[in-house]
């Protein structure tokens, strides 16, 4: 069964369509674009912006990288690479690699925290009574601070 017109993709889309079709936001879109992320596309005679098949493949690509937490440095040099067919699998893989890295140290650090508030909320009985070991700790955590100052 061949496709209806009204389901073959046409090109170029208007900033909407390629937003809804790359699964991001039209704001998040022109952000990418100011960042640069996203190379200026082409605009048609009365000014719109016209996006490419091309341009929302990019999109795509970053919205998953954004998924998966790269920073947007890591996303442009994700992307260069990408777009780079002379790139090493290496470079890719060693930033990869500094990712799940970086990811490891900021899970252990959150799993300290959950840890903390969790003895704090077992030392708290959670009645009537003002004492709260949970802000005591809150408020003696903001005296270190202003000490060490």
């Amino acid at each position: 069964m061949s496709p209806t017109p009204s389901s073959t993709p046409q090109w170029p889309v208007a900033i909407g369509e390629a937003a809804r079709r790359a699964g991001v936001s039209a704001r998040m879109l022109r952000h990418y674009e100011g960042l640069g992320l996203l190379a200026p596309v082409a605009r048609s005679d009365s000014g719109y912006r016209q996006y490419s098949a091309a341009d929302v493949h990019a999109l795509r690509f970053i919205r998953r990288s954004r998924d998966l937490g790269f920073s947007i440095e890591e996303i442009a040099t994700l992307l260069g690479l990408w777009q780079d067919q002379e790139r090493t699998s290496a470079s890719v893989k060693q930033i990869a690699q500094a990712h799940i890295e970086s990811l490891a140290e900021r899970i252990a650090a959150m799993q300290a925290m959950q840890r903390s508030l969790q003895t704090l909320v077992q030392c708290c009985h959670g009645d009537d009574r003002p004492d709260c070991p949970i802000l005591d700790d809150l408020a003696a955590a903001d005296e270190v601070s202003a000490r060490s100052s």
